[in-house]
């Protein structure tokens, strides 16, 4: 009996080290198709990952992948080339992981994927002038540059937009082909656009909307490959947690922002400062007592100054808007003084006579018409001249608001659009002398901000008469939007003229009092220093953008009310 168990024991064994093998060599060529991991990605997509000026693999996706090898021990080597190219090389099994892939259902047949390292938002892109684009409808029937084997490329395939696809292997190609004149739009990833717009030095290219198709990216791995997959994935979830990813995030992709002091340094400047502000604290706090009754004096009278200035432009403001309006005042005036009076008292004379003649005798003509119809049209007469003065009292109550004082802190819910609207009711007339094309877009359902109507409407008009002092044709275009921007809760409004234009020089001190370009012309320099003053006193950005012979727009920006708080 023993001697039968030996053998079969022996098999046994023999088997099980035959299975062993069988498995993790299978297990091997599923999860490690190659000793080497090849990572591919696209060779043009800064800042996300490109090949640099020593032909070198680099940007926020390599050195991601860099870092995720390191902590998880992987031999890797990365490829860059045409992203059309590397996406078949992941089909074909050339290469192991795509390291920067938008996610999509459709994709995610085919592909497995990380959890997303970044988020891409896409934009369409067009030469400076277009109008703007409010959603991908608008592409019907245009020409339309798209990175082929990009994630707009399959959108809009699928999506069956009517629009003829002009293919090209970069966005640096399709914002190159944009700007040279040729095609329409040009659609491509929001980031990356803008960053090869200013290294290309492409300026007569913008953005024509806001930035849409919030998409997740990350790491793209063909099927059947979870070990690897999971490597990836671990990976990059150390390096989220250490904060190493956020490093690398906000080092390549956070640009824009204003670099801050290391904590070290930050630690021992306030050290020093702080020992050299205590020796002197005390003299300042006993100087300060003896200032501090002088100071509260000197306020109170610079507030007062600061009002009076603001009322001061107010009321030049408003001479112009005298001079503008007077002409639609003048007519309806004219027309209800000289014809109501009149007409209501003949009518109420003659009415019972006339209606006892034409009760007696039937109808009859008077003044070349029917009596039957004049009896019906003198009420709609009278109904004409209530409207016009309806509109007089508009225009002139609209007048005194605006010219009234009220307190700079009579803060209340205020709506943007009706602002814009009733300053551009208040220069109507200059807007008509000059430009034959004045455009206004008001966002729908706009919340409200939290501030003083009667100032904002001064910024609006001192805008809008800037607009239209920079006109020199009749043409020539004005055009004014509202909207919301989520993200940051900021209500925008924009107005753009094909003007003169500023020069870059003189656009950081428009804000500065008593500048002017326009002395000459009775210029004081004050209207924009004090508009960007009462901006600021809102809590807003009031910003400008020009080129000379183009033409200028000017952002204001304000905080909004969230809706939870305005109800």
């Amino acid at each position: 009996m023993k001697q039968t168990i030996k053998p079969l024991f022996s098999l046994f064994f023999l088997l099980s080290v035959l299975l062993l093998t069988s498995i993790e060599a299978v297990a091997k060529d599923i999860t490690t198709p190659h000793s080497t991991v090849l990572i591919g990605g696209d060779h043009n997509y800064p800042p996300y990952e490109f090949l640099n000026e020593q032909g070198q693999p680099d940007g926020y996706n390599v050195e991601l992948t860099r870092a995720i090898a390191e902590v998880m021990g992987m031999d890797i080597d990365i490829q860059l080339s045409t992203w059309d190219s590397m996406r078949t090389k992941l089909t074909e099994g050339e290469i192991d992981v795509l390291q920067g892939m938008v996610y999509s259902e459709d994709r995610n047949q085919e592909f497995d994927f990380t959890p997303p390292h970044a988020i891409i938002n896409q934009s369409i892109f067009a030469r400076k002038g277009e109008s703007r684009v409010s959603s991908l409808s608008a592409l019907t029937n245009k020409e339309v540059i798209v990175q082929e084997g990009g994630i707009m490329h399959d959108y809009l395939l699928q999506q069956n937009v009517q629009a003829t696809l002009i293919l090209v292997d970069t966005h640096a190609a399709a914002l190159r082909m944009l700007a040279s004149g040729k095609h329409d739009y040009a659609l491509v990833a929001n980031l990356p656009g803008l960053y090869l717009g200013r290294e290309l030095e492409l300026s007569n290219i913008t953005p024509v909307g806001k930035p849409f198709g919030t998409l997740e990216y990350g790491y793209a791995l063909p099927k059947n490959h979870p070990q690897l997959l999971a490597q990836f994935s671990e990976g990059l979830a150390i390096l989220k947690n250490t904060g190493r990813q956020q490093a690398l995030y906000e080092k390549w992709l956070g640009t824009l922002e204003k670099p801050s002091l290391p904590w070290e340094k930050i630690g021992l400047f306030t050290g020093i400062a702080s020992a050299l502000l205590f020796l002197i604290l005390s003299g300042i706090v006993i100087w300060n007592r003896m200032l501090t009754r002088q100071v509260s004096l000197r306020t109170d009278e610079i507030k007062r100054q600061h009002e009076q200035l603001i009322q001061a432009d107010k009321m030049t403001s408003l001479g112009v808007l005298v001079a503008g309006v007077a002409h639609e005042i003048n007519n309806p005036s004219s027309l209800l003084l000289l014809n109501l009076p009149v007409i209501k008292e003949m009518y109420q004379d003659m009415e019972p006579m006339l209606e006892e003649r034409y009760q007696n005798e039937g109808d009859f003509d008077f003044a070349g018409l029917t009596y039957s119809r004049l009896r019906t049209e003198i009420p709609a007469i009278l109904d004409d001249m209530l409207a016009g003065t309806q509109r007089i009292r508009r225009i002139v109550n609209d007048l005194r608001d605006f010219a009234h004082q009220r307190p700079a802190d009579s803060y209340e819910n205020v709506n943007l659009n009706d602002v814009v609207a009733l300053s551009v009711r208040l220069v109507d007339n200059t807007i008509r002398k000059s430009t034959n094309h004045f455009e206004t877009h008001y966002g729908n359902q706009l919340p409200l901000f939290l501030g003083n109507a009667q100032r904002i409407e001064q910024v609006v008009i001192n805008l809008i008469v800037n607009a239209c002092q920079a006109l020199d044709d009749a043409n020539k275009s004005i055009s004014i939007s509202t909207y919301y921007l989520q993200k940051t809760n900021r209500l925008c409004l924009e107005i753009s003229d094909q003007g003169c234009g500023i020069d870059s020089s003189d656009l950081p001190r428009l804000s500065d009092p008593f500048f002017t370009t326009k002395r000459e012309e009775g210029g004081t320099g004050l209207g924009l220093s004090i508009s960007s003053s009462i901006i600021n006193d809102h809590g807003g950005t009031l910003t400008y953008t020009s080129e000379l012979g183009q033409g200028t727009k000017a952002l204001v920006s304000l905080p909004a009310i969230h809706r939870d708080q305005s109800i």
